[in-house]
């Protein structure tokens, strides 16, 4: 063993500690680690630097941007409000649907989204069918990761693992559906195994934690029908369709007095003013829709005053605050502090059906509009307990056409190779900002900085294991284990390493640090390269052991009342199921064996 193998293997040793310890973020760790394999001269700048113009990196920013299109025009919404519904009320149907449909939206979008977006429609779900959502967040986390092996695009592991075998070996790269046999043959072999091992998942419903979830999303507000409104004599039915059912009408006021007679099929007219409850996304949205006005703003907008542009931001009520007890309209905000009360959240406890006749109670977070220079003095106000930004952001629907057509158009260039695929997602992802699916600070902000960093910083690191000869080193070592073992059972054993190094280290990071050596491996055994670093990256993937080995599991975990043991008892037979379709397809794609076993007689 040569000196710069010495240096390699410090460098690795402590960049695992700081990987597995988290004491650094990752993104982190994969600076300093590029850092130190440059100033020892292990690799050189050029070489450490690649990583950011690397391919993988330049897909995965390109894949935050087309996620966050479908988002911001509510496409991703959709699709899940209609898993809720084709899930029915039984247990079992739920998952046969639930798991396949997930599993689809994951393979062009990050599957953490995809399960943040489906956990609140989810436990509503489970709530109204009363169903324990336990039995429900496991298998759809588990969907959400099995749907990244539908496609190269879709975890940062394949990207890696691609750019590996055509860097090291020269190999023919994989294309976008490459790995798509392996991906439909375990989301098979993950839903049947969860609907006939279903009664393995614990039974616990999450209530007492699920409604305070849900009400966070549902703020009291009032609508107002403005002169030349494109709702204008539509019926109400339209306009709740346009929100995807997340508008609910509690009451309708015409002409200043509440009607009882009008129906979702009577047709609004200017002037009316709806009583309604709303997520964050759809207050934005209302907000922004020029037939509509959110009636406090209508009404004493021409009372704002102050230096900036409007804006909406949240305030809570705090413990022992003068405005405790008072209601809105007495309080007039719009004449006292030059700003206007939009909206109400209320974790418990009922709200009149007017919102000025709300009386506000201590926790109550009201929803501002007004001019900056205002809001700096309201945050400096005993009353409130803290003033931040609004979060929600508005969905831009009429495109939602307009963003699928761009990313099946995306990935039909990418499959059909017409232009190379970091290329054709890139050019995707920048038709979704043009075409204003979505806007370029949001854009931004879909682009999970931290991933990116770490696979620019960690792609240095399989170099320099294969530049120092480490990665033959030690292949050669596993060699003298294996060398008399079936292809078969050494693509488990690389699954098998990968799986458990996965628990403590992102996908990312233990394909690169294993890539190299099945790569080498394969090479000794005189195999194709690319089903054994395809295996690795698998194992990296798809490993369901622990809460904390994929992010999705970590959503779940308080929602679902979920213990570490429940995903060990359910997720270590299902990663030998896992394991043996992922070698057994991996050997009939791209080494002739058989696809169905050979019974004996």
């Amino acid at each position: 063993m040569h000196s710069a193998q010495l240096l390699f293997l410090a460098i690795l040793a402590g960049g695992l500690y700081l990987f597995i310890s988290e004491r650094l973020r990752v993104d982190v760790t994969a600076m300093l680690i590029l850092l130190a394999l440059v100033l020892t001269g292990v690799l050189t700048p050029q070489q450490a630097l690649s990583g950011f113009a690397s391919e993988p990196a330049i897909i995965v920013a390109a894949v935050f941007v087309l996620s966050g299109g479908l988002a911001a025009t509510g496409v991703t919404e959709r699709l899940g409000q209609w898993v809720g519904r084709a899930a029915g009320h039984s247990e079992w149907r739920a998952i046969a649907v639930l798991m396949p449909a997930v599993a689809a939206m994951a393979a062009f979008t990050h599957h953490v989204m995809v399960t943040a977006m489906m956990l609140p429609i989810l436990l509503r779900h489970a709530r109204e069918r009363k169903l324990p959502a336990s039995r429900l967040l496991m298998p759809m986390s588990l969907a959400a990761s099995l749907g990244t092996t539908l496609t190269l695009v879709s975890a940062p592991a394949f990207l890696l693992a691609d750019d590996m075998i055509e860097r090291s070996y020269g190999a023919g790269g994989l294309d976008i559906f490459s790995i798509t046999p392996i991906g439909l043959a375990l989301v098979v072999v993950g839903t049947g195994y969860m609907l006939l091992a279903r009664w393995l998942l614990p039974r616990r419903s999450g209530f007492h934690g699920e409604d305070g979830y849900l009400r966070l999303d549902r703020y009291r507000t009032e609508l107002l029908v403005v002169e030349g409104s494109r709702w204008a004599t539509r019926p109400l039915a339209e306009l709740q369709k346009a929100y995807a059912g997340r508008l609910r009408v509690h009451g309708w006021l015409r002409d200043g007095r509440a009607r009882e007679d009008l129906t979702d099929a009577s047709p609004l007219l200017t002037g009316d003013v709806l009583l309604v409850e709303a997520a964050a996304d759809e207050l934005m949205s209302l907000h922004d829709d020029p037939g509509l006005d959110l009636n406090a703003i209508a009404r004493f907008a021409d009372r704002i005053s102050g230096e900036g542009e409007e804006a909406l931001v949240q305030a809570v009520v705090a413990p022992g605050s003068e405005f405790i007890g008072r209601s809105l309209r007495e309080l007039n905000f719009a004449r006292v502090f030059h700003t206007v009360i939009a909206g109400l959240w209320r974790r418990d406890g009922s709200l009149p059906p007017r919102l000025a006749d709300a009386r506000l109670r201590e926790g109550d977070l009201l929803v501002l509009w007004g001019r900056p220079s205002r809001f700096a003095e309201l945050a400096a106000h005993h009353g409130f307990l803290m003033l931040v930004p609004f979060a929600g952001e508005a969905k831009r629907r009429a495109r939602a056409p307009l963003a699928l057509t761009i990313l099946a158009l995306t990935v039909l260039v990418a499959a059909g190779e017409w232009l190379p695929a970091p290329l054709a997602f890139l050019l995707g992802a920048v038709a979704m900002v043009v075409t204003r699916c979505v806007d370029v600070e949001q854009a931004y902000r879909s682009i999970d900085v931290r991933i990116f960093v770490m696979i620019a910083g960690v792609i240095p690191l399989g170099i320099a294991m294969e530049r120092t000869g480490t990665a033959d080193l030690l292949s050669n070592g596993l060699l003298h284990v294996v060398a008399d073992w079936p292809v078969l059972a050494v693509l488990l054993v690389l699954f098998g390493v990968a799986a458990l190094l996965t628990q403590v280290m992102s996908d990312a990071a233990t394909t690169v640090l294993l890539g190299p050596i099945a790569l080498a491996l394969a090479q000794s055994l005189g195999q194709p390269v690319t089903p054994f670093v395809v295996v690795t990256a698998l194992g990296a993937v798809v490993a369901f052991l622990t809460p904390i080995g994929h992010h999705g599991n970590l959503l779940i975990l308080g929602p679902g009342q979920y213990r570490f043991a429940d995903f060990l008892r359910i997720g270590l037979p299902l990663t030998v199921l896992i394991a043996l379709t992922s070698a057994w397809m991996a050997q009939w794609l791209w080494l002739g064996g058989p696809l169905w076993p050979a019974w004996p007689g």
